[in-house]
């Protein structure tokens, strides 16, 4: 594993401290998500895997929808593994390491959740993830917006809580994904700000004005006030 600057938080119980619950109570939310975008579009995986787990309670969340798949997750974070011993009924492999080294062969699915932004090099990341999945679901924050780069408090905070250090819009989210070579198969809104199930109270308040903005126009809403985050399948290109 790679131990530089970025991923030492990580490693080092930094990002634990400021997370103690790794964002858990989002995690039957973006099961839901993922079961849901996979359905859409007809794939039933053999295998599935998570790259970036944190505490594992998506791929418990998605063992009732996948009863027959085998399910695993890697995270490099030790502190996660604490987590995923009380996901055994779930049946679960989970392992503690660089997903990229560890695995040979290419998954049906690869899940990165609220991981890219997270990344000190997501383009090398994308392109040597490539190989690995024959699909990828993607969730991706988009904490760029003309609030949040006019008040950048908000961008500033969640580079210290979380440990965002790449912002995104949806267009420019997908453009580093293709320019990685992935094809996208669906992109859409998560609605994140209107039905995301950890939503402080500023954040809920804040969601009456974006829902009337969003009915109007969804991606200049997104674009102007913030709040959402894109859900992504896609693909890796094939050669021409």
């Amino acid at each position: 594993m790679a131990d530089d600057i970025v991923s030492r938080r990580y490693l080092s119980g930094e990002y634990a401290d400021k997370n103690p619950d790794w964002d858990s109570g989002d995690a039957p939310w973006k099961a839901a998500l993922v079961a849901d975008i996979l359905l859409r579009n007809k794939i039933r995986p053999q295998t599935l895997v998570e790259v970036g787990c944190g505490a594992g309670g998506v791929l418990a969340a998605l063992r009732s929808s996948y009863p027959g798949t085998q399910l695993s997750g890697y995270d490099i974070a030790p502190g996660a593994a604490g987590f995923w011993a009380r996901h055994e009924t779930a049946r679960i492999h989970f392992e503690v390491g660089d997903f990229l080294e560890i695995n040979h062969g290419a998954q049906d699915v690869v899940l990165l959740l609220d991981v890219l932004e997270h990344l000190g090099d997501p383009f090398s990341f994308l392109e040597r993830l490539r190989p690995h999945g024959r699909y990828a679901v993607f969730h991706i924050p988009l904490d760029l917006s003309a609030i949040s780069v006019l008040r950048e408090s908000p961008l500033l905070h969640v580079r210290e809580q979380v440990g965002h250090i790449h912002y995104y819009t949806r267009k420019l989210a997908l453009a580093m994904l293709e320019e990685c070579g992935y094809e996208i198969i669906e992109a859409r809104y998560t609605g994140a700000a209107l039905n995301a199930p950890r939503r402080s109270l500023k954040t809920r308040l804040a969601g009456l004005a974006r829902k009337a903005v969003f009915a109007i126009n969804h991606d200049m809403g997104a674009r102007l006030m913030g709040g959402e985050t894109l859900l992504v399948l896609a693909a890796p290109k094939v050669p021409s």
